[in-house]
């Protein structure tokens, strides 16, 4: 299990524009789609790099569902996969769908099948979280909790609370900015194609 860090994009940076297929609905979805689609109420985006094999996703997916349901009409989200799904081909649109309705997600499962979204945003990690205000300015990025998988010598018993996230999400709603202290989101590197 590899330990990559996210790469901590400066905070203010707009949102990367993007279109890309959702395995969900079948349809063609952009970033401003996806803001529109929370309703008036939205007050942020919230941008997620995950997949479906990955163990720090696999770890901490419940909470995501969670997190959507909690914060639905609040906070706009949406999870993008960029693995290379040749090499890794759980994370294509079969295992993201299936993915989706097991676990519950209530946001667009979009595929990044050339990566350049990710690229666009710096995405580094599965997962890698970048939250952005009403105006599409990053307020947060960097990691859910604490806790991490147990794997061999690595991990820990700290539940998934999703504290972290959650924390800058409420920020956003109040019109606040999050506490500039954001500890990197840790998980495994995407699967670039070579």
């Amino acid at each position: 299990m590899s330990k990559t860090e996210s790469t901590m994009v400066k905070l203010g940076t707009v949102a990367p524009p993007f279109e890309l297929p959702d395995v969900i609905s079948g349809s063609g979805m952009s970033r401003d789609d996806i803001f529109a689609s929370a309703g008036d109420e939205a007050r942020g985006l919230l941008v997620m790099f995950i997949c479906v094999h990955c163990p720090y996703v696999m770890h901490v997916e419940a909470e995501l569902a969670k997190i959507s349901e909690d914060y639905e009409g609040l906070i706009a989200m949406v999870a993008i996969q960029s693995n290379d799904t040749v090499e890794y081909p759980d994370d294509g649109p079969a295992g993201m769908a299936e993915q989706a309705a097991r676990v519950g997600f209530r946001f667009p499962y979009l595929l990044d099948e050339s990566q350049e979204v990710a690229r666009e945003y710096d995405a580094a990690c599965t997962p890698d979280f970048f939250l952005f205000d009403a105006r599409m300015r990053l307020a947060y990025r960097g990691q859910l909790d604490d806790s991490r998988p147990r794997r061999g010598d690595f991990g820990n018993d700290i539940p998934v609370t999703g504290k972290d996230l959650r924390a800058a999400m409420d920020a956003v709603i109040a019109g606040k900015a999050p506490s500039p202290e954001q500890r990197t989101s840790l998980g495994c590197n995407i699967k670039w194609k070579s």
